[in-house]
């Protein structure tokens, strides 16, 4: 009797005369009479359950599915079934083997982002787990994204202005060989927005849609959003009002009653600068300056 003959099935993606392809590998054990296999191709149509694409009876190590984007779409996680036997006793089947999901579409890495209105960048990679078919445009073949933000809110119940920004409103997916999970990429950077609110931690969206492709399979592929948290962080300010009073942002107190044009703040770290312009507005009696004019840099 057959029994588990290790055939570990592996899903790759692969372009077959300019069409995407799935293929399902797996090994062949030494056996006499030869053993033919049984491959189900199955796609999970929801958590925990799984719908039958396609079933295929071969003598060879491998199996070919084609994503065209109506039996099997982009978006799908695809998974392999192998089951071995002989010709002589078909009913005796070694244990059915199955790969791991594959996922077959584009998709950010990583999935969502914590972030904090630090200024710091964060680096988020778009890419595509199956290459890129272009008939007759080998040359420039590519995937153009549209990317935008949504702001949900506190809890995601509050709309409000955007909270994070983007390296980049587009960014193209160029066709490359497969390697690893990938068969193109690009790469942008994330950034909270410090807004000087207090308006607590945020959630925010961000999505990718595909544009100026006319192949159905392209089209109507929309990747899932990348949630991004943004922590909320406290603001530092600084004060330079009536005749002048300053206050720092340590919370250091001083006058300064001189006339002229002084820099206020300067970042060391960034090109930032604040500069203050002082009048007399005392007249003879209490010589005074007041604030006439602000610059920022």
């Amino acid at each position: 009797k057959l029994t588990s003959l290790a055939l570990q099935p592996v899903i790759t993606p692969e372009l077959v005369q300019g069409r995407v392809h799935l293929k399902c590998t797996y090994s062949l054990p030494s056996s006499k009479p030869p053993l033919q296999y049984t491959v189900v191709w199955s796609r999970l149509s929801s958590p925990g359950r799984r719908e039958q694409i396609q079933s295929d009876t071969t003598l060879q190590a491998f199996s070919y599915l084609e994503m065209n984007g109506v039996n099997l779409k982009l978006g799908d996680t695809v998974l392999c079934t192998v089951t071995a036997f002989t010709r002589d006793a078909p009913e005796q089947q070694s244990l059915p083997e199955e790969s791991r999901g594959f996922y077959a579409g584009i998709k950010f890495l990583p999935e969502s982002l914590q972030i904090a209105e630090d200024g710091k960048e964060h680096v988020l990679t778009v890419l595509s787990t199956v290459p890129i078919a272009c008939p007759g445009y080998d040359d420039s073949c590519r995937i153009t994204l549209q990317l935008s933000t949504e702001d949900l809110g506190k809890n995601s119940q509050l709309p409000g202005p955007p909270n994070i920004a983007l390296s980049a409103c587009r960014v193209e997916l160029l066709r490359e060989p497969c390697s690893g999970s990938s068969c193109a990429a690009a790469m942008l950077t994330v950034t909270a927005v410090t807004d000087f609110t207090r308006d607590g931690n945020r959630i925010s969206r961000i999505r990718a849609e595909p544009v100026g492709r006319e192949d159905l399979l392209w089209r109507a592929h929309t990747p899932k959003d990348v949630k991004v948290t943004v922590q909320d962080l406290p603001t530092g300010n600084c004060y330079s009002f009536t005749d002048p009073h300053i206050i720092t942002f340590d919370g250091w107190r001083y006058d300064n009653y001189k006339i002229g044009t002084f820099l206020l703040c300067q970042s060391l770290s960034r090109g930032f600068e604040v500069h203050v312009r002082q009048w007399d507005c005392g007249g003879h009696r209490s010589p005074t300056a007041c604030n006439c004019g602000v610059a920022a840099w």
